[in-house]
């Protein structure tokens, strides 16, 4: 789905075709896997039980907004190189690559450690994607630089409800 959605006739001043067709795909890969991961957060802030519930339960909702900032920056970053951001529930579901949160219902403890994976792979993705666009847009490159800043911090947030005393995590 990814560049055959290209409707525009135009892209960045400065910048080739070949270029934004690139960088849009990556920008695809990323807004997909955001879109997902605001709905796995809230998804775990409805269902998350037991000690230190309501401390998790209030750390979920500003990573939300966050992430859903993000989306909508990388959106808007893919329009403005001519793409077109498909984000309806279906091509979401088409183009994601890994598998469903797989938890309901659980302890601080399993959703976190859960939700750790989740930032692994986010966090992983999200520098591949850097790497990508490096050499393709400085701009889409930076704004990606700044999300992972923040991805990488709300990792760091959720791995502090889980790592023991001597540093090692416990899920």
């Amino acid at each position: 789905m990814s560049n055959t959605n290209k409707q525009a006739k135009f892209t960045a001043p400065g910048m080739s075709n070949e270029s934004a067709d690139k960088t849009i795909a990556a920008l695809e890969n990323r807004m997909v896997a955001l879109i997902d991961l605001q709905l796995t957060l809230k998804h775990i802030h409805w269902n998350v039980v037991g000690p230190n519930f309501i401390g998790v339960h209030e750390m979920l909702d500003p990573q939300v907004e966050a992430v859903r900032e993000m989306t909508d920056t990388i959106a808007e970053r893919i329009a403005t190189l001519g793409g077109v951001p498909i984000g309806t529930p279906k091509s979401i579901v088409d183009r994601r690559t890994w598998n469903e949160y797989s938890l309901g219902k659980g302890l601080v403890t399993e959703h976190l450690g859960a939700l750790d994976k989740v930032y692994n792979g986010i966090n992983a993705d999200h520098r591949k994607a850097i790497e990508t666009v490096s050499d393709l847009d400085p701009v889409s490159e930076d704004m990606l630089v700044s999300q992972l800043a923040d991805l990488e911090q709300f990792q760091w947030f959720v791995r502090a409800h889980i790592e023991s005393s001597t540093g090692e995590l416990t899920q």
